[in-house]
């Protein structure tokens, strides 16, 4: 089955809750098929079905863990099979752990390094291989302000987010002349459950807008960099931030 002229065949992992869930709905306003990735969270993914529907959208549920390479790699054939292609791919599923470096578990340090690295690894390459063959296509994956200006606590997290910063910059390059365009976008303080016991008002003080972001703020910018209006943006990683430095 292809696409009508004009819709497109969207992936987006961590889909059920936070960013993930404003992307999806964003991305479906223009009656794009949006294909919503999560791992647990079937309630929220549900939510989110509901929401891209009434932003004119269609959509699916692709319950798996980015972790598991076979799955991420079945999930991405079925999809691009089913609908004859597969045009944009956006990588947000992550997780935090914080702690000290000197105190951290090797299960923390790993699940959060797997998530963000291995995750962009396990989707990335096989969508890749489709996108290669319609010659276009557009990944977009979101990192964090934590990958550029690093918190005490957050060595894995910002380790797994400038890991993703790199390699999506390497695969830019690799892929520019193919057609496939490959960008970032690192939020800041952003109001999802991620952010539930950090110190707001603290953080507020560092943030030149003095507040906090929200998801929608996030997607708005994920959007543009799918758009056609983007189309001579590559290898970028874009700030939302509210002006921290």
């Amino acid at each position: 089955m292809h696409t009508a002229q004009g819709k497109k065949i969207v992936l987006v992992s961590g889909g059920s809750s936070g960013i993930g869930r404003a992307i999806c709905v964003e991305l479906a306003k223009n009656g794009n098929l949006v294909c919503i990735n999560y791992r647990q969270n079937r309630a929220g993914a549900e939510q989110t079905l509901a929401e891209v529907a009434q932003a004119g959208g269609t959509g699916e549920l692709h319950p798996f863990d980015v972790r598991d390479r076979d799955a991420a790699a079945a999930a991405v054939s079925d999809i691009a099979q089913r609908h004859g292609r597969l045009d944009i791919l956006i990588n947000n599923a992550g997780t935090i752990a914080d702690g000290l470096f000197m105190t951290m578990s090797p299960e923390n340090w790993h699940r959060v390094i797997d998530t963000s690295v291995h995750g962009f690894y396990n989707l990335t390459q096989p969508a890749i291989e489709y996108m290669v063959r319609q010659k276009a296509g557009v990944v977009v994956s979101i990192s964090s302000a934590a990958s550029l200006m690093p918190n005490r606590g957050q060595s894995n997290y910002a380790a797994a987010k400038a890991g993703l910063n790199a390699a999506s910059r390497v695969l830019a390059a690799e892929v520019a002349r193919l057609g496939i365009r490959v960008n970032v976008v690192a939020p800041g303080l952003i109001d999802t459950e991620m952010i539930t016991h950090a110190p707001k008002e603290q953080i507020k003080q560092l943030i030149p807008m003095a507040r906090i972001g929200r998801p929608e703020e996030v997607a708005a910018v994920v959007a543009f960099l799918c758009s056609d209006a983007a189309s001579y943006m590559t290898a970028q990683i874009l700030s939302v931030n509210g002006g921290m430095m």
